[in-house]
């Protein structure tokens, strides 16, 4: 379980939100005007690492154990009880339906118990604000890169709660590829931190791989052309030499962060949109923000990047963005149900 991290302290009234999407239980609580007060993961990562995967069942049992102690914790490290809380919240899709109900049943509970509001939040809207936290906000029309390992997709933010999907991932997300391929190469999980690792010792040229949907016609992406073709280089190649496996991970990471940077710089330019913002999993690579780093710079665009501890699955984003919507009179129904399909366009 995650130590508390070091986050702001005020007496205003806060918010309590839980995440439990995947494998992953989060606790936070966040003042009414957006700061993090204080935040826990614990995480299931050794847990599902001997499957390869996550295992569903596996993760929602661990989530019942560990939702209580989190709620108990943030609340002794902001030094508040339950009764200062002003609304709680929970992430209420997608993600994995077993996993989801445990951190809604939870949040709803203490909203009767406590006689407060509750909100439902999206998790992936919880991924596109992140960005404007750490007293980054307000807020701000942009276009924005979400990338995880379930999703990749291109918004344009208008404003809170007013987002256009301008393309998506066609077959595997960004993430999806990374890990995929991690397992045809043998390395542990999750595979795309070790594939990162990795590539900063490889030459990312010495493989070829394909980039899809370069040609600036489009702004969606695929990645299953590049692990297939992972696929039929194996064969040739000798990945007990330390330098090859290097090698392989370096072109395929070079692949993927291609498509991700001029993918994000063609959406700002054809939305003439200055500011660009990057979150979700994903964005924790290393080769990925040197590279969007670089190529903002030289672009004249404006770049915000999820802090890294705010890039994964965390309760974090979804209190900040359960705390934009309570501040504009929004809140959910009791009996507002999960969805593992929830979009984040309508």
């Amino acid at each position: 379980m995650s130590s508390p991290q070091p986050l702001a302290t005020s007496a205003q009234p806060c918010l309590l939100a839980l995440e439990s999407s995947c494998d992953e239980t989060a606790a936070a609580l966040c003042t009414l005007d957006g700061a993090l007060i204080a935040s826990r993961i614990a995480s299931q990562i050794e847990i599902h690492r001997p499957y390869g995967g996550v295992v569903p069942e596996v993760a929602s049992r661990n989530h019942i154990l560990h939702v209580r102690p989190l709620v108990a914790q943030v609340l002794a490290d902001a030094g508040k009880k339950l009764g200062d809380v002003t609304a709680f919240a929970a992430t209420s899709g997608p993600g994995l339906v077993s996993s989801l109900l445990i951190g809604t049943s939870m949040a709803k509970a203490l909203a009767i118990a406590e006689n407060k509001p509750f909100l439902a939040v999206n998790h992936m809207e919880g991924h596109l604000l992140s960005p404007f936290m750490n007293e980054q906000g307000p807020v701000r029309p942009c276009v924005a890169l979400i990338v995880s390992g379930g999703h990749t997709m291109l918004v344009r933010v208008h404003g809170v709660g007013r987002y256009e999907l301008l393309g998506r991932t066609r077959d595997d997300a960004a993430g999806e590829a990374f890990d995929k391929v991690a397992k045809m190469l043998g390395l542990p999980y999750p595979g795309g931190p070790e594939i990162d690792k990795l590539a900063s010792r490889g030459d990312p040229a010495a493989f070829a791989f394909p980039r899809s949907f370069l040609d600036g016609s489009s702004l969606e992406f695929s990645f299953s052309g590049l692990k297939t073709a992972v696929l039929y280089e194996l064969p040739k190649i000798d990945l007990k030499n330390e330098q090859t496996l290097a090698n392989v991970c370096a072109s395929v990471q070079a692949a993927i962060l291609e498509v991700l940077v001029e993918k994000l710089v063609l959406a700002a330019k054809r939305n003439r949109e200055s500011l660009v913002t990057v979150s979700g999993g994903v964005s924790c690579n290393r080769g990925l923000r040197a590279a969007l780093t670089a190529r903002c710079a030289n672009e004249g665009l404006q770049l915000l990047l999820a802090r890294p501890d705010l890039c994964t699955d965390n309760a974090g984003m979804i209190a900040f963005a359960a705390v934009q919507r309570y501040n504009t009179g929004h809140s959910s129904p009791l009996e507002a149900d999960v969805d593992p399909n929830l979009s984040l366009v309508s």
